[in-house]
């Protein structure tokens, strides 16, 4: 059994960060859950709430104390811009006696990763997760209310991942011997098409839905009217016309790490009905 440790958490408050936080939680071990509001974090209990900005590393020095793991995100403030601030945190985080980082890959090249990278004082490990099955979550407003999900490139493949299973993998990089220097693709059991993903959110919801394929210029006209930025509208188009190899191959990365498989898109659906019956 591995023994208790205290481990850090920045962007908790995030999609992956919260399963960072509540997987370490559950294997036992003491979590420090970092946010710039703590009044609003709505953290599990048994969580230590703290405060500081990862824009202002210096911050960070008082949720170090005692801190054997941390888990980075490479975006902050309240723009979520790339963080130039990496070689202060790093020193920080080396003076307070941590061991091992876990860093949430950005989608690209960051200064921080790299960073991290470029360290040889601390076990790292990136996290490389493909398309998250929260994503989906995007249609349940529309399906509410009007029983449709309207999309592009509709027969584009997907490995998506669970997010608690990005959780869990953090988790034991965090806790265990064993993952330093690695970089880990995180997928899904199954590569599913946004067909597939409807027809389980409608069997999961206990509803129809009808999937509505937009032309391109139907999905730019869109994405604009909902306010997107044009660099966001250009990954969309990449990332749903023509998806990288990577987005679409299974890993066994999950099963690899954690000892059991991966969640199914059929479990997430499930365990987030509600939200698309208007329930929440």
């Amino acid at each position: 059994m591995t023994q208790t440790q205290r481990i850090l958490v920045t962007g908790a408050t995030g999609t992956v960060g919260r399963q960072v936080v509540a997987e370490l939680l559950e294997r036992g071990h003491e979590v420090r859950a970092l946010t710039r509001d703590a009044a609003k974090a709505g953290f599990p209990a048994g969580a230590d709430v703290v405060e500081g900005d990862l824009t202002e590393p210096d911050s960070l020095a008082p949720a170090l104390e005692g801190v054997t793991g941390l888990h980075l995100i490479t975006f902050g403030g309240a723009a979520f811009t790339p963080l130039e601030t990496g070689p202060r945190i790093l020193e920080l985080a080396r003076a307070a006696g941590v061991r091992r980082i876990t860093v949430l890959h950005g989608g690209g090249p960051t200064p921080l990763e790299d960073a991290v990278r470029a360290d040889d004082g601390v076990d790292w490990t990136v996290l490389m997760p493909v398309e998250f099955m929260a994503n989906a979550l995007e249609w349940a407003d529309g399906i509410v209310a009007s029983g449709e999900v309207r999309e592009p490139f509709v027969g584009r493949l997907s490995a998506m991942v669970h997010e608690g299973d990005i959780g869990a993998v953090a988790a034991v990089a965090l806790t265990e011997e064993g993952h330093a220097g690695r970089q880990y693709v995180i997928t899904g059991p199954d590569v599913l098409t946004v067909g597939d993903k409807v027809k389980t959110i409608s069997a999961a919801a206990g509803r129809e839905i009808t999937l509505v394929e937009l032309t391109e210029e139907q999905a730019l006209a869109q994405w604009r009217a909902a306010g997107l930025p044009e660099d966001v509208i250009g990954f969309l188009l990449m990332a749903y016309g023509d998806t990288p190899e990577v987005g679409r191959t299974v890993s066994g990365t999950v099963e690899e790490v954690t000892g059991r498989p991966a969640r199914t898109f059929a479990q997430w659906a499930a365990e987030h009905a509600d939200a698309f019956k208007g329930q929440l």
